[in-house]
């Protein structure tokens, strides 16, 4: 897969919000994704076992292929078509 002109600032946002799931102690985050999240994905089958001491996870096919659906349809910069910006 080409790597696609991402944009950051929703990245950064989702980071920020998925961040904001582990909030303790005033303005603490935990740096890894909550928990009760990989336990969806996992139930989805989209993780594998998340459980271990490993500090990743791995991606089954399907979460693979929704993973870049995902990633494409939430945070990739589109092209502006200067026929379609006319009024």
């Amino acid at each position: 897969m080409a790597k696609p002109d991402l944009d950051t600032d929703k990245l950064d946002d989702a980071a920020l919000a998925i961040l904001s799931l582990t909030l303790h102690d005033g303005n603490r985050v935990w740096k890894g994704i909550d928990w009760s999240i990989t336990d969806r994905l996992h139930a989805k089958g989209l993780i594998h076992d998340p459980i271990g001491k490993a500090k990743s996870l791995d991606l089954t096919e399907d979460g693979l292929a929704r993973a870049e659906v995902a990633l494409a349809k939430l945070f990739v910069k589109r092209s502006v078509d200067p026929k379609r910006s006319q009024p």
